[in-house]
């Protein structure tokens, strides 16, 4: 890891989107960061973004933000096809990396960032952005001691409804999301879209996964499936049958089609000696739990967790302190396993074995 840095982190955003917004909000509330600059391919929209936000500088190519050689760290913000691209290249300036989640398109160009990452010796972070609530961080610390015993059984899931709300936007309308659903575009669909987190979700807390049996599909959606130049083929709802390397037999799923769910996280673990549970839309700073003289009643009893620092804060503060934190690219990499093992899963109608690694 490279020597902590005590003067103000200065920050370059690469991609200048709706998720784009989200990073400059958060680093703008952390003491110790400066937004220095902001990059998009379209000049007109980077400085837009960069006067809407009152960032100094805007670049028009990753190339150009490195030759002027005015930052610490970027925050890479593009769309899925470019993160693994646009990393290694930071992470050869010996920059600091947060990127987006998917980490990348395959394990392969997962790895190569691993890699890119050791070589540098920078902080390096995926956004799985829901390790930013308190319920997770609690929930994970209390399975990892052994609070409900060995695991036996999860259920997760993540519910979206903007293919049937109108409160995400019209979808039918927009590229920010109609690419969201063409392959062709560099989509991997709702399960690399959001399926990534609700993988990280429940295996943060309930361990590895050694196995996957996946299935995903893509309803039809407009006539000949297609709007435009986008024809709509990534999967929109995804069921995945999983094995834990402890033994433990689970289901994880996601959709978009969930009308009633603006944007619902659901985890249940069970144990033998107890459960646990968290409902996003319930609370985000609280979990129920039954355990204890609770089970003969089936009593469940809520507890809050406080708050926890946001991704952002823990990397900043790992470039102040050179101390490495979670998640990385490494975790973000083994995730990208996991979907990977999902696909093929769903290509050849057969579980999956995952050599899973600890974590």
């Amino acid at each position: 890891m490279r020597k902590p840095k005590l003067t103000p982190i200065r920050i370059g955003i690469i991609g200048t989107g709706g998720m784009a917004i989200a990073h400059v909000r958060n680093f703008k509330k952390i003491r110790g960061c400066k937004i220095i600059a902001a990059v998009d391919v379209d000049q007109v929209k980077a400085k837009k973004f960069a006067e809407s936000h009152s960032i100094p500088q805007t670049f028009d190519s990753v190339e150009s933000l490195l030759a002027a050689n005015c930052i610490d760290a970027v925050s890479i913000v593009t769309p899925d096809p470019f993160h693994a691209l646009l990393s290694i290249q930071c992470l050869k300036a010996k920059l600091h990396v947060l990127c987006e989640k998917p980490l990348a398109l395959s394990h392969h160009d997962a790895m190569r960032m691993v890699e890119a990452a050791k070589r540098a010796g920078t902080v390096n972070m995926v956004n799985f952005s829901y390790r930013d609530w308190s319920c997770i961080q609690k929930v994970a610390t209390l399975v990892h001691a052994g609070k409900i015993g060995d695991i036996r059984h999860v259920e997760a899931s993540y519910h979206q409804s903007w293919l049937v709300s109108d409160e995400w936007g019209e979808w039918r309308t927009s590229p920010n999301w109609l690419w969201r659903l063409s392959t062709s575009h560099g989509s991997k669909g709702t399960l690399g879209d959001v399926g990534v987190h609700i993988f990280d979700f429940a295996t943060f807390p309930a361990g590895p996964i050694r196995k996957v049996y996946a299935q995903l599909k893509a309803f039809p959606k407009a006539p000949r499936n297609r709007i435009g130049e986008y024809k709509l083929d990534a999967n929109d709802s995804a069921v995945i049958n999983v094995e834990f390397a402890n033994g433990a037999l689970g289901s994880i799923q996601t959709t978009r089609w969930m009308g009633g769910h603006l944007n619902r996280l659901f985890l249940k673990i069970a144990g033998s000696e107890g459960s646990i549970e968290i409902d996003s839309e319930k609370s985000i700073d609280t979990y129920r739990i039954c355990t204890g003289k609770n089970l003969s009643t089936n009593t469940w009893k809520t507890v809050s967790t406080g708050s926890t620092p946001s991704i952002y804060q823990r990397f900043i503060k790992s470039i102040k302190s050179g101390i490495q934190d979670q998640p990385d690219f490494a975790r973000g990499a083994e995730i990208q396993k996991l979907l990977d093992a999902s696909y093929a899963s769903n290509a050849q109608s057969k579980p999956i074995l995952v050599r899973a690694q600890k974590w």
